[in-house]
């Protein structure tokens, strides 16, 4: 088996988080329209959903899991914490905020969206997310955006690992390191932007060539590229067909040499908006 392939099934991290294979994003889907997107979503068979404060939307989230008819025990539902909260105080009431928000009782998995280095108040934000998983507020916690250092340091000052850290990962930024690095420490590595930008990287031959061989699409070719990698791809769709579709994909097994391909289209300067986490700050 190739060193960029990682065996199909369930995600598991080192605290005993389970994840589906493939989770909803939900980025720009508000209002009653972005609840039924949810309840579709869930009713087509989806298990995890993926929010955050600032996408203004876990009201939304919320109404979509309670309109779905899903058992409520049956899907995880995740926001973040924004950059703008992280000190101790303010991340306390914002985390209450986004369980009221969401009025599911608690959240599923909070993660700390960015982890704005020139504040240098992660590690305050990590401690806030660790008091609220003992207030019950929150089963699982987790990170995005965090580099290996970031992560060490929360560890290092907390003696807690993050189960999660969702990153920016698609073919033209395919994040073998960090793969790596997170298989290791057993922290389940989701995918942001999973087709990157999706005129260039589904126009790309060898995308193409390998949907062809499977009699699937290109969207569902890299979506089977993130799951064979190990990685856990959040595509957003509003639309049931395709939210079915990118669904599908996880079923779909590629072979080493078709996985090898698709990331070797990596870019050195494969990030969509020049988002390093290294200096990018988000509130």
């Amino acid at each position: 088996m190739s060193g960029d392939r990682a065996p199909l099934g369930e995600h598991t991290a080192h605290a005993g988080l389970v994840l589906p294979r493939v989770g909803l994003g939900t980025y720009a889907l508000r209002g009653q329209e972005g609840a039924d997107a949810v309840a579709t979503a869930l009713r087509n068979g989806y298990r995890l959903l993926d929010s955050a404060f600032n996408y203004e939307n876990e009201a939304a989230v919320g109404a979509g899991v309670r309109e779905s008819g899903v058992d409520r025990a049956e899907v995880v539902v995740t926001s973040k914490l924004a950059g703008r909260h992280h000190g101790a105080e303010a991340a306390r009431t914002a985390i209450e905020e986004s369980v009221l928000r969401m009025g599911l009782g608690h959240i599923d998995l909070l993660l700390i969206h960015w982890p704005n280095p020139g504040r240098g108040l992660y590690v305050e934000a990590w401690k806030a997310l660790i008091d609220a998983k003992d207030r019950g507020l929150v089963r699982h916690i987790g990170v995005s955006n965090f580099l290996p250092e970031h992560l060490q340091e929360v560890e290092d000052a907390t003696g807690v690992r993050p189960e999660v850290n969702q990153i920016e990962l698609h073919p033209h930024f395919p994040q073998v390191e960090a793969l790596r690095l997170h298989r290791e420490k057993g922290i389940i590595t989701q995918a942001w932007s999973p087709i990157g930008r999706a005129g260039d990287v589904l126009a790309e031959p060898v995308v193409r060539d390998v949907a062809a061989a499977h009699g699937i699409t290109p969207t569902q070719a890299v979506l089977a590229w993130h799951v064979a990698r190990g990685a856990l791809p959040l595509p957003k769709s509003a639309d049931a067909h395709r939210q079915a579709e990118n669904l599908a994909s996880a079923q779909v097994v590629l072979t080493a040499d078709e996985v090898t391909a698709v990331t070797a289209l990596g870019r050195t300067d494969g990030r969509l908006k020049a988002q390093d986490p290294a200096v990018y700050e988000e509130f």
